[in-house]
């Protein structure tokens, strides 16, 4: 079965030292040495200044609003992975929907402005597919309206705009370090913080709030990452540069023989591209369903990603249309895209795709 994603698994050697050495020293949580070596390292190679890991993406989205205080309402996109908008309701947040471009598929900054009202105290963009969103002007508007940037950034792992990391802007920016995604700690993500004040509350928030022993300064959650998670990381660090080679030959094959037949998403010319993803839009739900049953039958399971749009949620009140984001999720498949996809199920897979578009 091809999924559209596969994860990757580092050199199990490697992987293995790293657990004798967790066995040696008894210590497998709790900021554990393998977690403060990845988070320097992480730094490092991200060019940022302060990383916190944590256990999931979603707890980094929530960490971050505890973190900034956000209250009221936040603007955000309605075309994202559903944790942008949970991680908004359960931290009692109201999500308001700003329709998104129909060409970068990200939060349209024209749309955003003409939603902020007394309640609003942050704007939450996400860098869909790793495309990095107009951040110039994001940040202009916040800053006009005093409101914090919480960037979702779980595709935008070592995206750079303008010669410097994406996660650099914003007050902060959340990462995921999914088993999907193209660096993985099995499980876990991280806050990027821009503000050194603001770093240490983070670190107390995601250990249940506790300073030290005898001092709880705040409500928090168990939101670590773990050694053994740690560890993943460390060794798919050091394969990081064939991991890109093998995706970015992935993602050109398919771009030069899909041209003309589907659409593509327009990407950032300030920014660089990490090939995460390959998404493709159809001219009808009716043309992508007939492809994706084709594909299916062949035991190929591309995703709908992102659908459906996020301003359907039965859950979220009041209501709001979001056309562009609904037409856009509607058109949608993410295609296979990992180091291991074997050369002949691509083929297969374009030449299904070209007889049926």
């Amino acid at each position: 079965m091809i999924n559209v994603t596969k994860t990757y698994l580092p050199n199990i050697d490697k992987y293995k030292k790293y657990v004798d050495e967790i066995y040696e020293n008894g210590w497998v949580t709790n900021n554990g040495p393998l977690v403060q070596k990845l988070e320097k390292r992480l730094a490092k190679y991200l060019g940022v200044k302060n990383i916190v890991l944590v256990a999931n993406g979603t707890i980094a989205m929530e960490i971050a609003y505890r973190t900034l205080d956000i209250k009221g309402s936040a603007i955000t996109t309605p075309f994202s992975f559903v944790a942008t908008t949970s991680s908004l309701v359960t931290n009692n947040i109201l999500p308001i929907f700003a329709d998104i471009d129909k060409n970068s598929f990200n939060i349209n900054p024209k749309n955003i402005e003409q939603l902020i009202t007394p309640n609003t105290s942050a704007i939450v963009p996400v860098h869909v597919f790793g495309n990095a969103c107009q951040v110039d002007t994001i940040e202009t508007i916040a800053k006009e309206y005093n409101l914090k940037v919480i960037y979702d950034a779980a595709h935008a792992f070592n995206i750079e705009y303008k010669g410097k990391s994406i996660l650099n802007y914003g007050d902060i920016s959340t990462l995921s370090f999914h088993a999907t995604k193209l660096f993985h700690t099995i499980e876990g993500g991280a806050l990027v913080i821009n503000d050194d004040t603001l770093v240490e509350k983070a670190r107390y928030l995601i250990n249940f709030g506790i300073e030290n022993t005898e001092s709880i300064p705040h409500l928090g959650t168990n939101g670590k990452m773990n050694e053994f998670e740690a560890a993943m990381g460390l060794c798919m660090l050091d394969e990081l540069e064939t991991i890109y080679e093998k995706r970015k030959n992935i993602y050109d094959f398919y771009k030069t023989e899909l041209e003309g037949f589907v659409e593509f998403q327009e990407l950032s010319e300030n920014a660089t591209q990490n090939h995460s993803y390959f998404p493709i839009i159809f001219e009808n739900e009716a043309q992508l369903l007939k492809v994706q049953k084709s594909l299916n039958e062949d035991d190929i399971f591309p995703r709908r990603y992102f659908y459906p749009s996020l301003d359907t949620l039965h859950y979220i009140e009041p209501k709001q249309e979001c056309k562009i984001s609904r037409d856009i999720s509607k058109r949608i498949l993410c295609l296979p895209i990992y180091p291991e996809l074997d050369d002949i199920v691509q083929k297969n897979i374009i030449k299904k795709i070209k007889a049926l578009s």
